[in-house]
């Protein structure tokens, strides 16, 4: 219980203290307009209250990762604790702020072209088609876990039918301007989210569950040779410690925000809030079975299934009407990350292309192959696309985090705050490439943290290389 207490108490404190140092380091300025102030067209750049922007932008980001990545990776064993605090304050969390920070001074544009216009243009290239085939792989993801949840609330109606019914809601909320249907619905569903959240809390803080301390980094995995923490905790617990696709988000509420003083709560304060429901969510899993090794042999005993697991606890300690709500709330998550996933790659095709996303044609135009290549995904088998899903997405966050690194090297601030993450999770989804059978399966260690290393070195020289070409960048010009 003081290990969970301390990363809660934690987590909460960072939002006050590192993010506003963090908010000095990007220099928010109160007086800068923001890019709806210049740009708004009624369709993506609309104005909209902190509050809104904050619950979307929560919603946006918090699919089924702090859930069912938290629950596997609970398994790893208390360690887990330590990864969703430290991963969310300073990787996360930071992660997310100041690539929203670069987003708001570029005008809200597309992720790929904020990395293009640091890392080059070869990079923008390969990140766009990267992007858009990450966007649609989310949002086929979370097309097919709520199906199934859904199907198995209400068995009357078949998943196929979910599938369809989840599809038509995604092109409504991708192609309809983002105050008609995001807007309105997502303040409804942010309450079942939070209201699932705070039930749990209640649970552990009242119940007779004894929630593991961290006293040892030992690994409760079954098979922990197969399953070695690094790197494969990393990927296991991605949302809710940090996520590549968070920044894929970030220009969709860019474009709404009124005000820069409002980036810390919308960006910093809604990863702080999904590493807390992460939190919870891998403290009550090692709790309700008694401890990590016993969660695992359950697991492990129902296919690895982590939905049948928030299926149990949920039914199990809040009761019915706590059950309902708890597993709305692991339905909603996926189903607001998904639909704004293919919002966000029309945004990404649109940008890359200059296409005018005022006339809904166009926006339906943009809309109907990433909407085909979706639904063709969800006739995949679900673990393979989990499984490349999750590498991609710490991928991507690797990328975004070298490219803090060169903005803030440029603009010769405290470039420490993005290096160290850039190069831990460059070693992870690098190593996790190497060691995985899914890609080269080294056996030998040595060997596989050595050709990790030096992948990490190079890409932090290719980092250096733009860090220190003669290119003003408009956005840099009052900063260098």
């Amino acid at each position: 219980m003081i290990t969970f207490l301390v990363c809660l108490a934690l987590l909460v404190t960072a939002y006050f203290v590192y993010g506003r140092y963090l908010e000095k380091l990007a220099d928010v300025d109160t007086e800068r307009k923001t890019p709806v102030e210049r740009l708004e067209d009624g369709v993506d750049y609309i104005r909209l209250p902190r509050w809104r922007v904050f619950l979307i932008q929560l919603l946006n980001i918090a699919g089924t990762g702090p859930i069912f990545g938290a629950i596997l990776g609970a398994c790893f064993g208390p360690v887990a604790f330590l990864w969703i605090t430290l991963g969310g304050i300073f990787f996360g969390a930071m992660h997310d702020f100041l690539s929203g920070m670069m987003i708001m001074r570029h005008d809200g544009r597309s992720l790929p072209e904020i990395i293009g216009i640091y890392l080059g243009v070869s990079t923008r290239a390969v990140v766009r088609v990267f992007s858009i085939i990450l966007m649609v792989l989310v949002g086929a993801v979370f097309i097919l876990s709520p199906a199934a949840l859904l199907s198995s609330m209400v068995p009357a109606v078949g998943k196929n039918i979910w599938v369809w019914i989840i599809l038509v809601y995604y092109i409504l909320a991708t192609m309809l301007p983002v105050d008609k249907v995001i807007g309105k619905v997502y303040p409804i569903f942010g309450i079942a989210l939070v209201a699932m959240a705070v039930g749990l809390f209640g649970v552990l803080m009242t119940g007779e569950y004894r929630i593991p301390e961290l006293t040892t980094l030992h690994n409760f995995q079954l098979d922990p040779k197969a399953l070695p923490i690094i790197p494969t905790l990393f990927i296991t617990i991605a949302c809710g410690a940090i996520s590549g696709f968070h920044a894929t988000q970030s220009p969709l509420m860019a474009r709404c925000i009124t005000n820069e003083k409002k980036c810390r709560s919308v960006f910093y304060g809604s990863m702080i809030a999904e590493s807390i429901i992460a939190l919870i969510w891998a403290a009550i899993a090692m709790a309700f079975f008694n401890g990590p090794d016993l969660l695992g042999e359950q697991l492990a005993q129902h296919g690895g299934n982590a939905a049948w697991a928030v299926d149990v606890i949920s039914n199990t300690t809040l009761g019915k009407a706590g059950a309902i709500l708890a597993l709305l709330g692991v339905v909603v998550a996926p189903i607001t990350s998904g639909d704004t996933a293919f919002r966000g790659a029309r945004l990404i095709v649109a940008d890359m292309f200059n296409i005018d996303q005022r006339p809904i044609l166009k926006r339906f135009a943009v809309c109907i192959p990433l909407f085909i290549a979706g639904y063709l995904i969800t006739l995949i088998n679900f673990d393979i696309v989990w499984r490349y899903f999750a590498w991609a997405n710490q991928s991507l966050a690797a990328v975004v985090l070298w490219t803090i690194y060169v903005w803030l090297a440029r603009r010769k601030r405290n470039y420490w705050v993005a290096l160290i993450p850039a190069v831990s999770m460059t070693f992870v989804v690098t190593c996790f490439v190497f060691v995985s059978p899914q890609f080269f399966g080294i056996e030998n260690r040595i060997i596989a943290f050595a050709l990790s290393a030096l992948t990490t070195l190079g890409l932090w020289l290719l980092a250096n290389i733009r860090v220190n070409q003669k290119v003003i960048i408009p956005e840099e010009s009052s900063a260098i």
